[in-house]
C-alpha cells in the first residue's frame, strides 16, 4: 500500500539531481583527463565525445562557442586535459562534462596544432620544392611586410643598403603578432600581388615564443603565401624558429640579415664579375680576330689570289671544252634520234590503207557509208559505194556471185 510519501515524476527527480550537482562548487570548476572515444563533430558546430581512462568513462559536450578558440582539432585517442562543469542533461537522466577548454595531455595546444595543419599541407603539396619559385637574380623593387617599429626591418635595411643600395625597398606596415596579425598579414600580401613593380616579398619579423609567432602558422597565411604569384622570402624568428610560413614560402631565411643577403647581391662583387666578364670578351674577341686574321692571310696567299688571271683563263679553257663537248652530245642524240623517227614514219607507212590502195585496191561500202566486208552482204540491184586512191564512184549491182572455193579452203 502507498505510504505518504509524494510520487515524484522523472523529470523532476532528474531535475532535482541536476540542482544538487549544480549546487556543489567542486562540480562547477573540474579538470579532467582522459582519452577522447566516440568523437563526433556535429554540422551543428558541437563536438560530442566520451572521456575515459582504465576502469571509466565520462559522457562530454564541446559547444562550438567554446570550441571555435581550440587551436587544434581533436581525436579519437587523444589524451587531452579538460576544463568545463559537470551538470545532468535532463531528457536523457544522464550527467555529462560541459567543456568550456581543451588542450592535449603532455603538450601544449599550439604545438598539436601546429603538427596539424603542417602535416595537412605537406599532404596538399603547399610545401613541395617543385612548386618553389626562383628569386629574381638583380630585383628592383622589394617589398616589406612587417612591423614599422621592429628590429626586423632595420636589420634588412641597414643589409640592403651595404649590399645593394640601388635596390627600392617598400614597406607595407602589417601586425606580425596577436588577434587579427594573420588577416592583416594576408591582405598586405594580397594588396602587393596587385601591383605590377613588385620583384620579390620578404616577410619578416623578429624571434619570440610560439604564442608570438602563431600569426604565421595560421593556415591562411600559409594559403596567401603559396597562391601569390610575386616569390616570397620568409625570415620570422630565429634561427631555431620554424613557422608554417616557412615551409610554404618560396625561400626560408633564418633572420631577418640573411633574408637581404639572399634578396640582394652585392653590389661590388656584382661589378668585379661584371669586369671579368668583359675581360674575357675582349680576350675572347681578340683571339677570334687573330684567327679570322690568320685565316685570311692563308686565303691570300693561295695561288689564285696570286695569278687570278691564270685561274680565269684556266677556267675559260674548260668551260669552252665543255661547250663542244655538250654540242657534239646534242648533236649526237638528235640524229639518233631522227633516223628513229625515220623508221618509225617507213612502218606506219606501210600500214596506210592509201598505200595498199595506190597498188589497184579499192574498198566497197553500202549507200548507208557502211563497210561491205562479203558478198553475202551485197543485194542484186543494190547501190555502192566504190572508193579508190584517187576518188570514189557510185554503182548498182547487177549480179551477185559467190566464190564456193573460199569457203572450202577455210573449211
Amino acid at each position: 500500500m502507498q505510504n505518504e510519501q509524494a510520487i515524484l515524476k522523472v523529470s523532476e527527480i532528474n531535475r532535482y539531481v541536476k540542482s544538487l550537482i549544480q549546487g556543489d562548487p567542486r562540480l562547477s570548476d573540474l579538470w579532467v583527463t582522459g582519452e577522447i572515444s566516440n568523437f563526433k563533430h556535429h554540422r551543428s558546430g558541437h563536438m560530442y565525445f566520451t572521456v575515459k581512462d582504465s576502469y571509466a568513462s565520462l559522457r562530454c559536450v564541446f559547444f562550438r562557442r567554446e570550441n571555435m578558440r581550440c587551436p587544434f582539432d581533436p581525436s579519437d585517442g587523444m589524451e587531452v586535459i579538460l576544463h568545463g562543469n559537470l551538470s545532468v542533461y535532463e531528457p536523457a537522466g544522464t550527467y555529462q562534462l560541459y567543456v568550456s577548454e581543451m588542450e592535449p595531455a603532455g603538450m601544449g595546444s599550439l604545438y598539436v596544432a601546429f603538427e596539424q595543419l603542417k602535416k595537412k599541407l605537406e599532404v596538399e603539396g603547399l610545401f613541395d620544392p617543385g612548386q618553389k619559385k626562383e628569386l629574381p637574380l638583380v630585383p628592383r623593387k622589394i617589398a616589406l611586410v612587417t612591423s614599422p617599429s621592429g628590429a626586423a626591418l632595420q636589420d634588412i635595411l641597414l643589409t640592403t643598403k651595404k649590399r645593394f643600395p640601388y635596390v627600392h625597398l617598400v614597406v607595407v606596415e602589417s601586425l606580425v603578432q596577436g588577434a587579427g596579425a594573420g588577416s592583416d598579414i594576408v591582405r598586405s600580401l594580397e594588396l602587393i600581388n596587385k601591383r605590377s613593380d613588385i620583384d620579390l616579398i620578404i616577410l619578416t619579423r623578429g624571434g619570440g615564443s610560439l604564442e608570438d609567432l602563431w600569426p604565421f602558422n595560421e593556415e591562411k597565411v600559409a594559403r596567401a603565401i603559396f597562391h601569390s604569384e610575386i616569390p616570397v622570402i620568409s625570415a620570422v624568428g630565429h634561427e631555431t624558429d620554424f613557422t608554417i610560413a616557412d615551409f610554404t614560402a618560396d625561400y626560408r631565411a633564418h633572420t631577418p640579415t640573411e633574408a637581404a643577403a639572399a634578396a640582394v647581391p652585392v653590389a661590388e662583387e656584382m661589378l668585379a664579375e661584371i669586369r671579368k666578364l668583359q675581360d674575357r670578351a675582349a680576350l675572347a674577341l681578340k683571339n677570334r680576330v687573330q684567327q679570322e686574321k690568320q685565316r685570311l692571310d692563308h686565303i691570300v696567299s693561295e695561288r689564285f689570289f696570286k695569278r687570278p688571271s691564270e685561274r680565269i683563263n684556266n677556267s675559260r679553257e674548260k668551260f669552252n671544252r665543255l661547250e663542244k663537248d655538250l654540242k657534239r652530245e646534242i648533236t649526237r642524240l638528235l640524229q639518233a634520234k631522227g633516223m628513229k623517227l625515220n623508221g618509225l614514219v617507213d612502218k606506219m607507212e606501210s600500214y596506210s590503207p592509201l598505200k595498199v590502195m595506190s597498188r589497184g585496191y579499192s574498198y566497197c561500202r553500202d549507200e548507208n557509208g557502211n563497210i561491205i566486208r562479203s558478198v553475202k552482204d551485197i543485194k542484186t540491184g543494190q547501190l555502192l559505194q566504190l572508193s579508190f586512191k584517187d576518188g570514189r564512184a557510185d554503182c548498182r549491182a547487177e549480179n551477185v556471185e559467190e566464190d564456193c572455193s573460199i569457203d572450202r579452203k577455210q573449211n
